[in-house]
C-alpha cells in the first residue's frame, strides 16, 4: 500500500525548507491603492504580464480590426509606462481611457486571440495567456467583444476601492476565475499521493482531427484520461483528480494551476499527435525543456508577491537572489523526478503501445511549467495514422494505456518511497 505525504511532494518541500532554514506565515498583507498605475509590460512566448504598482481589482482585453489591436482595460488605475513590444506585438501604447481606467494598446502584427487571464494574489499584475489565431478565428474573437478578469480580492469582495491595509488569508484553494477545482476521489485518506490527470484541448478547441471521420483529439483524449483514472482508483494506492470530465475548454494555464492549488504530486496531460505523413506513428513522453525551466525561474523570481510560489513555501521575506535560488532548485528537482517518471512510462508502455524512437522529449509547453508538481504530457499516438488511431479510439487500446500509466505511476510512488 503506498502511502507517505509527511512531506509535500514526496521530499520536495523539506529540501526546500532545509534549504532555507524555516520559513513560515500563512498569511500576507494586499494594500489596495486608489489609484495604482501601470509600471511595466513583460511579453513572453504565450502570455503577457501587466504589472502595476499598487493592487487592481478588475480589467478587461479585446481585440478590435482595422487596424488589427489588442486592448486591455485596467479598472481603478491611472495610465502609465514600460514595455518593449515584440513576438506578434508591433508596438505599445498607454493611455487613460477615462478618468478611473486606464488603457494599454498592443499592435498586432500578426493576427492573436487572448484565451485567457488571472491577476495575481495580490493584485499587482494581470497575466494574459494568448494564442496565435486564422484570420477567422481572430474576427470571431473581435465579435465575441471582451474577456473580463477580477483580482482575488476583487472576489472575495474587497475591490479596488476598498481601505489599505486588508488582510487576506491564504486557506484551501480557491477557484482560478470561473473554473472550480475538481473534486479528488479515492478517499479522504490525505496520505495517499495525488495524481492529476489533465485531458487535453476540449469545447471549442478540439485539437487534431482524425483520420477517422467525426472524431478528433479532444475525444480520444477524455476516453483515455478517464480510462486512466478509473485504472487508478481501482488500484486503491493514489487519489486522483482531473482537470475535465467532460466536453469543456480550459486554457493551458488553468490546467496547470488546478495541479498546483490541488498540491498534487504528479501531473499527467494526456493528448494525441497528427502529422501530414500519414506513416508517423507512435507514443512518446514530453517533459519540460533546460531553457524553458531557466524562463520559469526568472519569471517566478522577480515576481513582486513570492507568498507560496512553491507549494506550502512563503518566499514573501526573501531576497530576489535567495528566492531565485529556491525555484532553480526546486524546479531543477521536479525537472529530474518527471524525467524519472518518462522513462517508467516507456518501460510500461513499450509492452503495448508503439513507441516512436527517441520516446522521450523536451519542449517549453505550458502545462508543464508549474516548478513544483513532477509534470509529463503523454502524446499517446497519431490520429492521422490509421492504426494508431484504430487503437487509440478503442477500448482495448485505452484500457492498454491506461494499465501501463498505473503500472507507471506504481512503480513511481514506490521508488520515491524508497528514496525517503
Amino acid at each position: 500500500m503506498l502511502s507517505g505525504r509527511k512531506s509535500a511532494g514526496f521530499g520536495l518541500k523539506g529540501r526546500v525548507l532545509h534549504a532555507i532554514g524555516a520559513l513560515a506565515a500563512m498569511l500576507f498583507a494586499s494594500t489596495l491603492s486608489h489609484a495604482a498605475s501601470v509600471r511595466g509590460v513583460d511579453i513572453g512566448d504565450d502570455e503577457v504580464v501587466i504589472r502595476f504598482d499598487g493592487a487592481v481589482g478588475k480589467a478587461s482585453a479585446f481585440v478590435v480590426d482595422g487596424p488589427n489591436r489588442l486592448a486591455v482595460d485596467i479598472s481603478g488605475a491611472s495610465s502609465g509606462s514600460g514595455g518593449i513590444a515584440s513576438g506578434p506585438f508591433s508596438f505599445i501604447r498607454h493611455g487613460q481611457f477615462n478618468s478611473s481606467t486606464a488603457r494599454v494598446v498592443f499592435g498586432l502584427a500578426k493576427p492573436i486571440v487572448v484565451t485567457g487571464g488571472h491577476f495575481s494574489e495580490d493584485g499587482r499584475a494581470l497575466v494574459l495567456s494568448i494564442a496565435n489565431a486564422t484570420a477567422g478565428a481572430f474576427q470571431s474573437a473581435v465579435k465575441t467583444g471582451r474577456k473580463s478578469f477580477a483580482s482575488p480580492l476583487a472576489l472575495a469582495g474587497l475591490g479596488s476601492s476598498s481601505p489599505r491595509g486588508v488582510t487576506v488569508p491564504i486557506g484551501s484553494p480557491k477557484p482560478i476565475g470561473s473554473i472550480a477545482l475538481p473534486q479528488v476521489q479515492g478517499g479522504r485518506n490525505a496520505n495517499r499521493p495525488l495524481v492529476v490527470i489533465d485531458a487535453g484541448h476540449g469545447g471549442h478547441d478540439p485539437g487534431a482531427p482524425s483520420i477517422i471521420d467525426g472524431k478528433s483529439e479532444k475525444n480520444v483524449t477524455l476516453a483515455i484520461a478517464k480510462a486512466v483514472r478509473d485504472e487508478l482508483l481501482a488500484s486503491g494506492r493514489v487519489r486522483v483528480a482531473m482537470t475535465r470530465d467532460d466536453d469543456r475548454f480550459l486554457v493551458l494555464g488553468e490546467r496547470r494551476e488546478i495541479a498546483r492549488r490541488l498540491k498534487a504530486d504528479l501531473f499527467i496531460s494526456i493528448h494525441a499527435d497528427s502529422a501530414p505523413n500519414a506513416d508517423a506513428r507512435g507514443a512518446s513522453v514530453y517533459t519540460l525543456s533546460e531553457v524553458a525551466s531557466d524562463k520559469v525561474a526568472a519569471k517566478l523570481a522577480i515576481k513582486e508577491n513570492r507568498a507560496d510560489i512553491l507549494n506550502g513555501v512563503d518566499l514573501g521575506g526573501e531576497s530576489s537572489d535567495v528566492s531565485s535560488i529556491l525555484i532553480d532548485l526546486t524546479q531543477r528537482e521536479t525537472m529530474n523526478i518527471s524525467s524519472a517518471f518518462a522513462g517508467l512510462l516507456q518501460r510500461e508502455m513499450a509492452d503495448n503501445v508503439v513507441m516512436k524512437e527517441g520516446y522521450h522529449r523536451y519542449a517549453n509547453l505550458v502545462v508543464l511549467k508549474a516548478p513544483d508538481v513532477p509534470s509529463v504530457l503523454i502524446e499517446t499516438g497519431y490520429l492521422s495514422n490509421m492504426n494508431d488511431a484504430r487503437l487509440l479510439f478503442s477500448k482495448d487500446g485505452q484500457q492498454r494505456i491506461a494499465v501501463a500509466v498505473r503500472r507507471a505511476v506504481e512503480a513511481h510512488f514506490a521508488r520515491r518511497l524508497a528514496e525517503r
